[in-house]
């Protein structure tokens, strides 16, 4: 197997020299999931090409196992002959999902393009309410009659396998539909030809209903160790099975759902992924209109940050060593600065920060940029001082920097969590403009507080 690494640069390659033959070759010899792993590094006009050059089935099983969101983009792609191909070929669950993300006119009109055993089974799913097990669960599952053999029971799986989503679990229904046993494709195996189905399967079945919550049904799948949970609607009659992929995903979901919740972000978080997806993967004008404003803000906070320097040339020239520390003073604020908008954003992501508590996170935050400064403003004015020893500079001067440091330090850090928290709110991207705004403030303040405090300690030595 190639690695993924070394397979993206091939395919980037090929794609650059618009080597096509060469590339469906490449594509034809790797394996499946090395091919999901790079369709996640491509731009949409990359992964169209590649999605192309392969192969039917695969390039089938590889739009199964895509997010919503990467379906949707490719299917913007294909003419109207392939779209009904690929959503004829979707697993019912993953084709419901899929639909559900699209506009109603346009769902509505795959819905009537599709065959009718498919448009059939999507309407069942269809008719149950989002989020619950029966709106994820999958129709395509094997049961057998309790009366069987365990010959006749794997004449059937053997004839049903290649349409099944799974087969590894066998549910056992009685002439009325109703679940009555569960057996595994392990156990069918093991037993006898003539032995009866009702004689090997597991009598005591645990279920959810269709109205189940999807969150709760996915976690008694996951406590309960199985490969699928059966689903049942109100007369206990077996209707769908959610399997263990499908439980993973749903989990998954969820708990990203509560994190933005806490949080109090989940009206911004399809806005965010958006966001994400066009910062890497769109073209370099949309990024530069995201990226380039902000950037403006830095550059003229910097023309401003010079005059500021400029209109204390009295002091300047007669202290020259004040500009020997400027340097210091700026990067330590800007660290700080960037290692509490860091801290904002992680803590915001993983759920450790709740945007409801704002104010108790800002608070233990500007206590960290102030203990912060006091170290570092003590240990830079001690440096300073023992430096007066052998070079001509004021002693007094390590008073200021040492200030400085412990004024300038604790506005980076209430700056690191104020800034994104405040763009967030106003719905701007904080990814893109937390850094530059956060720098342009702090430089313009860090300059003033430096030479007031400079001006404060060293003015006699302007006469």
């Amino acid at each position: 197997m190639m690695q993924t690494d070394a397979l993206t640069e091939k395919i980037v390659y090929y794609l650059e020299i618009r080597d096509m033959p060469a590339l469906k070759t490449l594509l034809q010899q790797s394996e499946e999931m090395e091919i999901l792993h790079v369709f996640h590094q491509l731009s949409l006009e990359e992964q169209v090409i590649v999605f192309r050059l392969l192969p039917k089935d695969r390039a089938l099983s590889v739009f199964e196992d895509l997010d919503t969101d990467q379906q949707q983009n490719l299917l913007g792609s294909f003419s109207n002959e392939r779209i009904e191909e690929y959503m004829n070929e979707l697993p019912p669950d993953d084709r419901v999902k899929l639909l559900d993300e699209m506009p109603a006119v346009v769902a509505k009109r795959l819905i009537g393009s599709l065959d009718p055993e498919e448009r059939a089974s999507t309407n069942i799913l269809l008719g149950y309410q989002p989020e619950t097990a029966g709106r994820v669960m999958t129709t395509e599952f094997i049961s057998l009659h309790r009366d069987m053999t365990a010959e006749q029971a794997l004449t059937k799986a053997r004839s049903l396998a290649a349409e099944k989503e799974t087969i590894y679990t066998l549910y056992v229904t009685n002439s009325r539909k109703k679940l009555k046993g569960v057996l595994s494709l392990r156990g069918l195996l093991t037993a006898e030809n003539d032995t009866l189905i009702e004689e090997i399967m597991t009598k005591n079945v645990v279920s959810v209903s269709t109205a189940t919550d999807q969150e709760e049904a996915a976690r008694t799948l996951q406590e309960l160790d199985l490969l699928a949970l059966p689903v049942v609607d109100a007369e206990d009659r077996l209707v769908g099975i959610i399997t263990v992929d499908d439980a993973m995903d749903i989990l998954e979901e969820e708990v990203t759902e509560d994190i933005l919740i806490q949080s109090g972000l989940a009206s911004v978080a399809g806005k965010e992924s958006n966001r994400s997806e066009l910062l890497i993967r769109g073209s370099l004008w949309n990024i530069w209109k995201v990226r380039l404003p902000f950037l403006l803000i830095t550059l003229a906070a910097g023309f401003a940050a010079a005059m500021l320097v400029e209109g204390f040339e009295d002091i300047l020239n007669a202290v020259v060593a004040i500009a020997f520390f400027l340097p210091l003073i700026m990067d330590m604020g800007g660290n700080v600065g960037t290692q509490s908008s860091t801290t904002f954003a992680r803590g915001v992501a993983l759920g450790h920060i709740q945007v409801k508590d704002f104010l108790k996170h800002f608070t233990k935050e500007l206590s960290v940029g102030l203990s912060l400064g006091l170290a570092s403003g003590l240990l830079s004015g001690m440096a300073i001082m023992a430096g007066s020893l052998w070079f001509d500079y004021p002693a007094t001067l390590a008073l200021a920097v040492g200030l400085t440091l412990v004024v300038t330090m604790t506005l980076a850090a209430s700056l690191g969590f104020l800034v994104p928290y405040v763009l967030i709110k106003f719905n701007i991207d904080q990814a893109a403009g937390s850094a530059p705004i956060i720098t342009s403030i702090k430089d313009i303040a860090g300059i003033l507080i430096y030479f007031a405090f400079a001006s404060l300690f060293l003015s006699h030595l302007l006469y």
